[in-house]
């Protein structure tokens, strides 16, 4: 795995001395000072400071791990493993519509349930909001119009599909997101295959807890939702969202229009 920082190198690799980790620049120094390097010269010495670590006579593989580049033969990064539970924020792009929704969500992977409540942000004329509970296990969609608390009961057709990374997905990517002083080390991971030239699906996640930052799904080669993830909690607060309202009984079988 990728280490961003200046990783510890080894005097063993580069003069054949006891191996013994050093900080990169301190190890370098040291090696340079032994009798074993006694026959490099300060020209060589003064090329690596001013050409910037540039250093010709040790080994590439020892010079590149110093340097933070991973050593050849290094393990492939692994899917970490999301949390089961927890309750955030979302924003949802559906680039057919060029529609932002954005929703308080409560996610409940070992009871494979989700609970989705469309947020205002402004006011939008003629625009209904909907509380959607889905109950993958019963096969069962609610959708419970906000403000009258007209419901509809769907059966869910698609299947459980957890906000994860999964095992067979593709390493693509590490990196930080933002600047100096604030920034969030994520991997990107996707489920590209040799003999397929492009993604459906490619996920960002944190690499310390393994949160969700950012979901892409795209179809016959064109983006179709974007999903951002944001003020996450671990576990549920109150499972009782999971509930439909008593309305739900005398539920309707069509699923309500988002448009007035």
């Amino acid at each position: 795995m990728f280490t961003p920082h200046w990783l510890m190198c080894s005097v063993s690799e580069a003069s054949g001395l006891t191996h013994r980790p050093f900080g990169c620049i301190q190890c370098i120094f040291n090696a340079l000072q032994s009798d074993t390097f006694g026959r490099i010269k300060g020209d060589l010495l003064r090329e690596f400071i001013i050409t910037g670590f540039k250093l010709k006579s040790f080994s590439l593989s020892a010079t590149a791990r110093c340097l933070g580049f991973p050593a050849s033969g290094a393990a492939a990064p692994q899917p970490c493993v999301a949390p089961l539970q927890w309750e955030g924020r979302t924003v949802e792009y559906d680039h057919g519509t060029g529609r932002n929704t954005r929703a308080a969500v409560s996610y409940d992977a070992q009871n494979q349930r989700i609970r989705v409540l469309e947020q205002k942000t402004g006011h939008t004329p003629c625009k209904k909001f909907f509380e959607y509970i889905y109950l993958f296990k019963s096969g069962v969609l609610f959708q419970i119009e906000e403000i009258t608390k007209q419901c509809a009961k769907i059966a869910l057709t698609e299947a459980w599909d957890p906000y994860d990374i999964p095992l067979n997905s593709t390493y693509e990517d590490q990196y930080f997101i933002g600047g100096p002083g604030d920034m969030i080390e994520v991997q990107e991971w996707s489920d590209r295959k040799p003999a397929r030239k492009n993604e459906a699906w490619v996920g960002v996640y944190t690499l310390k807890d393994c949160y969700p930052v950012q979901e892409t799904y795209t179809k016959n080669s064109s983006v179709t939702t974007s999903t951002r993830f944001f003020d996450l909690q671990l576990g549920i607060s109150d499972p009782g969202v999971f509930d439909p309202p008593s309305t739900c009984q005398s539920a309707r079988t069509e699923k309500m229009m988002s448009d007035c």
